[in-house]
């Protein structure tokens, strides 16, 4: 294992976050007005491409109007729009004039949305005028929204409804905000696995400490003719901060595609229609796509393909490189301090079931309960040494979580690793996810890789099960790739001799039940926290 380019890029590092930073202002002063900045695909897989200086007229416009509709500094604007021109003109303007951008789930239900507004204290919400009737409908339950600024909407609906072409009346010169670079710019909500979600407040320096943890698992980017794309939705960190900005302010063509729910065929196809060779799948994406195809495709070139949110997985990893003969670079991160950890192939060989090294500029340590660094191979808490550019400021309204978050001058990620001795870092499981089973902790992840290696297993969730002997044991959930899976009692004994042989006799799952489906959160992470209330309530009824 070679590490010596890492080492010595890692020495050389320095981070340069002036004083002064706008995320809007700095992504247009980086760029050429005629360089091509976004490729909008409508669902027919119709391509518009934008310029970054079409761009910048149209962020200036919605910024004046804006300010126009009262929006001034630390103002907090909603924007509830997929995948889109419009979304990413959207956050360019705000930033542009200092307001604090509130990305939005579009698929989000009534209580999900109106409890973000209203936290947030969102001012004017920006959405998609197809969803119009359904706001309007709501609109009782907002406490502060004044405004809606509807896209493809022709003529107002009453005083609260602003169509999105007014934007062309407004000047197309804007005097941008001088924002300092610790200056407020976006709340983006937590997913919500444990409590009411709460609203993680960042800087505008955010984009420059997320440049690292872009650059390294695209291996050095940009190169010539790269062009980025994700189906994760940009209301989330991992669109906004791990794909689009970045990659804007770097110059790369950043896709857009409003395709709704994630289709395998279509996603292929937009690969090949595309001149597309950077890419962030999430897991659950790419198991979506390993049951559609298991063999590279003509037209696809990625040059990259990066991956985050839970771990890949053996079975993942192998079937990456067969269909499109890349080596993943799998990265960790939180919505409070993301990117921190990941792989660079070609600065060192990524090792198989590892989240990576310490990115470029992160310090990171790990802690038992106590709060002390434990050694090589142990199991603690991943925590991030503050300052930090990716770190963020803290609940929005919320000082209390705020200060147990980051308590001792960490951010406490909540989530457990081990380390190696070259560095690596080996992801275990969150702190409320671990099993305490006949006096072994155990981690619920490295078992649900194990399962997921088997041709049987679409998808998993392992939690702890209360037991009146052992105090927990293991119980898996499966979610079989033929609903009409016989034998059933003879897989689950060869589930488990898999894991015995695998991990260890301590780690098999004692039970195991077959599901339809899984619960996950708005990103596609599996509520593990759901299912373990499900078997406390089995217990008491």
């Amino acid at each position: 294992m070679n590490l010596d380019g890492y080492l010595q890029e890692r020495q050389r590092f320095q981070w340069h976050v002036p004083s002064h930073f706008n995320m809007g202002t700095a992504i247009f002063e980086q760029n050429r007005p005629q360089a091509t900045a976004l490729m909008d695909v409508q669902e027919d897989l119709s391509v518009r491409p934008y310029t970054f200086g079409e761009l910048h007229t149209l962020a200036n416009r919605l910024g004046n109007l804006l300010r126009h509709l009262g929006i001034g500094a630390a103002d907090r604007v909603g924007i509830f729009l997929s995948q889109s021109v419009e979304l990413a003109v959207a956050h360019l303007a705000v930033y542009q004039i200092g307001a604090v951008a509130v990305p939005l789930f579009t698929l989000f239900g009534d209580d999900a949305l109106s409890y973000r507004l209203n936290d947030a204290g969102v001012r004017v919400l920006i959405a998609d005028g197809d969803e119009w009737p359904r706001l309007k409908a709501m609109r009782a339950r907002w406490t502060g929204v004044e405004r809606v600024i509807a896209t493809r909407v022709t003529h107002a609906d009453g005083p609260d409804l602003v169509p999105w072409q007014q934007i062309a009346e407004a000047s197309p010169e804007l005097v941008p905000q001088a924002s300092a670079a610790d200056d407020a710019a976006v709340i983006i909500y937590t997913s919500g696995t444990t409590g009411a979600p709460k609203g993680a407040l960042h800087a505008h320096r955010l984009l420059l400490g997320h440049l690292p943890g872009v650059v390294m698992p695209h291996q050095h980017f940009p190169q010539a003719a790269d062009m980025m794309w994700t189906p994760a939705d940009w209301a989330w960190i991992g669109g906004l901060f791990d794909v689009l900005l970045p990659s804007l302010y770097l110059g790369v063509p950043v896709v857009a595609f409003r395709g709704g729910k994630f289709d395998p065929a279509t996603a292929m196809d937009l690969l090949r229609r595309l001149p597309i060779r950077n890419v962030f799948f999430p897991p659950t994406a790419l198991r979506i796509l390993r049951n559609y195809i298991d063999c590279a495709l003509p037209g696809i070139a990625l040059r990259t393909l990066a991956s985050g949110g839970e771990p890949l997985g053996e079975d993942l990893w192998d079937w990456i490189g067969r269909v499109f003969r890349v080596v993943p670079a799998e990265f960790y991160g939180q919505t409070e301090a993301n990117l921190l950890i990941g792989n660079a192939p070609d600065l060192f060989a990524p090792q198989r079931a590892s989240m990576g090294l310490p990115m470029h500029g992160h310090e990171l340590v790990l802690l038992n309960e106590a709060g002390v660094a434990v050694g090589d191979g142990e199991t603690g808490e991943i925590c991030v040494q503050l300052p930090d550019p990716v770190a963020f400021l803290g609940y929005w309204n919320q000082t209390a979580a705020t200060q147990a978050k980051t308590r001792g001058g960490v951010i406490h990620t909540g989530d457990l690793a081990r380390r190696d001795a070259a560095g690596f870092f080996y992801f275990v499981g969150r702190t409320d996810d671990v099993i305490n089973s006949s006096g072994y902790r155990i981690g619920p992840t490295e078992i649900e890789q194990v399962l997921l290696t088997h041709p049987a297993v679409s998808m998993v969730a392992v939690i702890g099960k209360p037991d009146a002997v052992r105090g927990e044991i293991v119980k898996a959930f499966i979610v079989p790739r033929d609903s009409d899976l016989p034998g059933r009692e003879q897989l689950s004994r060869d589930l488990q001799d898999l894991v015995r042989n695998r991990l260890g006799r301590y780690e098999y799952p004692r039970e195991i039940e077959y599901v339809a489906a899984l619960p996950t959160t708005a990103t596609g992470k599996i509520q593990r926290s759901v299912l373990r209330q499900a078997e406390r309530a089995k217990e008491t009824s």
